[in-house]
């Protein structure tokens, strides 16, 4: 069965594609118009083995905060779409990722229920032209359409930069376990309720 989904979203603040194979080799073609955003999103590909095109257009003269939202959203609803009914997976996920200093852990659950917990407390407000506070947004976009649940921790780091990193390669590897099928969970709900 092919894992692939393609997703487009047009509002007056973005014009958003997004596709997605989640059977991929880590290959990404990012467009957001957001260096330091496409720089976290390679991560997830790289690193969760997911070939990822995301190509958008937002209002950034205005900020980023609706393009960067607008992509967590419509990632979420191209993952969910591409996951399916989730039959056979592994469902959880957790990856513990260093990049020198800095730590951060991330726990995930295909739960099909949204849920965020978000801790990080960036060193510094600014990655270059990027606005930490928007990669809560991210997270939160994508959760609240692909219904999963997310524990992201940076147990420690000074370079922000470094912070972040860590986040998106931890996310990264979460995913790919998750949705790597479980041979013994075969054809099987990973599920007590029979649905997820």
């Amino acid at each position: 069965m092919s894992r692939q989904a393609e997703v487009t979203r047009n509002t007056l603040e973005t014009q958003i594609t997004v596709a997605i194979n989640l059977d991929g080799t880590g290959v990404s073609d990012l467009h957001s118009g957001l260096g330091f955003l496409d720089h976290m999103l390679d991560q997830i590909a790289r690193h969760g083995m997911i070939d990822l095109k995301v190509h958008a257009k937002g209002d950034l003269h205005i900020d980023a905060h609706h393009t960067v939202e607008d992509i967590g959203i419509t990632l979420g609803q191209a993952f969910a779409k591409a996951l399916g009914d989730k039959k056979g997976l592994t469902r959880y996920g957790h990856s513990y990722v260093p990049l020198d200093e800095a730590l951060s852990r991330v726990v995930l659950d295909l739960s099909g229920r949204p849920g965020l917990e978000f801790d990080c407390q960036f060193t510094r407000a600014m990655i270059g032209e990027f606005d930490v506070d928007l990669f809560h947004e991210f997270f939160q976009g994508f959760i609240n359409h692909s219904l999963v649940t997310l524990h992201i921790d940076n147990l420690k780091g000074h370079n922000a930069h470094h912070q972040a990193e860590t986040i998106f390669k931890a996310f990264g590897r979460a995913l790919r376990v998750a949705i790597t099928p479980d041979p013994r969970m075969a054809g099987m709900m990973p599920s007590t309720k029979g649905s997820l």
